[in-house]
């Protein structure tokens, strides 16, 4: 089967909710990480075969294709079509999946995959409520649905709850694992280490999610989400605005476009698991890639699972056995923040230019998304 080579990964700062980035249209943000893999890879945009792009709210400013609103909104050919997809917080590393997979089916020879979010514009889970306030119904209103899964609440911060109680995570332990996300990114930018990957937009030059005042102190003292849980605002990603993006080659467009691939996709997998616990599909998913590629969890350099919330990940390093020194080193989105569409995607592009700089060969990204899902990425740098 052929190949499909990664040849350029960027991305835009991560602007927190309310910050730098929060007045941009989505479109323009979009359009300023596509250009930025087209101006790393001195590509031809005219030789694009597609534009694959994640985005989780496609309403107001992301409704009506984003993927090919932002492509046109670079300012590159009308030749070129686009589609938006959507796999919820999984969307832009499904879109790599989807590129991937057309280039090894031998349908495409070069594909620009990412996403974006602007959460500060269109709010999380706006279309849902929206909706339902002008009745157009619940989405898990249907008679399917109730005999299945009955009335029980169904959400992110219920299905993080139900996993820091059945792996025994505590408040503490979250807490503790917060506080190390966001010394770990300001320690990566003092030290210049996504200054490669980041093109910075206008004034905003870095993410503004990792916070210089943040103690475990200050987390101590916080509200929990429900009266009696375990679970606070600081173990959860935050809200943010952001793209990424990743232009995808065979080998046959790596050879005529004098292209340098930075990284193979070696395995990749999608899973699905249980909606209600929802944020638990990671763990699967990590088992069904290292099985599908006959490799153990020690053969893996690094490791990037999405902060949606700390126990999704000190659940699942506990079932697999990935260690946590070798997960999310320059921090995760409690610290950087999760602008949903484009989270997928610059995950990716931090795991590939991190393997890079430090002689890693394997990397493993992996996130939960809603419904109950999760995809795997198993990617080799290559030098």
């Amino acid at each position: 089967m052929p190949d499909a080579y990664i040849v350029a990964a960027n991305r835009s700062p991560v602007g927190r909710r309310g910050g730098g980035l929060s007045h941009v249209h989505p479109a323009d943000l979009g359009a300023h990480a596509i250009r930025a893999v087209i101006d790393a890879a001195g590509v031809d945009p005219g030789a694009v075969d597609d534009v694959i792009f994640g985005c989780v709210d496609a309403m107001g400013a992301q409704f009506g294709n984003i993927g090919r609103t932002a492509w046109l909104s670079a300012g590159y050919p009308e030749h070129v079509p686009g589609t938006t997809i959507d796999r919820q917080c999984g969307s832009s590393q499904q879109a790599v999946h989807f590129a991937a997979q057309g280039i090894m089916a031998g349908v495409y020879d070069l594909v620009v995959a990412g996403g974006v979010e602007v959460m500060s514009m269109v709010p999380i889970s706006s279309p849902g409520l929206l909706g339902e306030a002008n009745g157009m119904g619940t989405p898990f209103g249907g008679d399917g649905w109730r005999a299945r899964y009955g009335d029980q609440e169904i959400s992110q911060f219920r299905g993080a709850e139900l996993i820091s109680e059945k792996w025994d995570i505590t408040r503490e332990d979250m807490e503790r694992f917060a506080y190390d996300s966001h010394q770990r990114a300001l320690a990566a930018w003092r030290d210049g280490l996504f200054e490669e990957e980041v093109a910075p937009y206008g004034d905003v030059r870095r993410d503004e999610g990792p916070r210089e005042d943040t103690s475990l102190e200050k987390m101590a003292g916080l509200s929990t989400l429900v009266d009696g849980g375990r679970l606070t605002a600081a173990a959860a990603s935050q809200i943010s605005d952001g793209a990424a993006a990743l232009l995808v080659a065979s080998a046959d467009a790596v050879e005529r476009y004098g292209l340098h691939p930075l990284a193979r996709v070696h395995t990749m997998t999608v899973v699905g698991s249980d909606p209600v616990f929802m944020l638990t599909g990671p763990i699967p998913a990590t088992q069904a890639a290292l099985e599908k590629a006959g490799m153990s969890i020690d053969d893996i350099d690094l490791f990037e699972i999405n902060e949606a919330f700390a126990p999704v990940v000190l659940a699942w390093s506990k079932e697999t056995g990935a260690s946590l020194e070798r997960t999310n080193v320059l921090g995760g989105a409690i610290a950087l923040g999760h602008p949903l569409g484009a989270t997928g995607a610059r995950l990716m592009t931090t795991l590939i230019h991190h393997l890079r700089r430090t002689g890693g060969r394997y990397g493993l990204q992996t996130m939960c998304e809603g419904g109950g899902m999760a995809n795997a990425t198993i990617v080799e740098a290559l030098s």
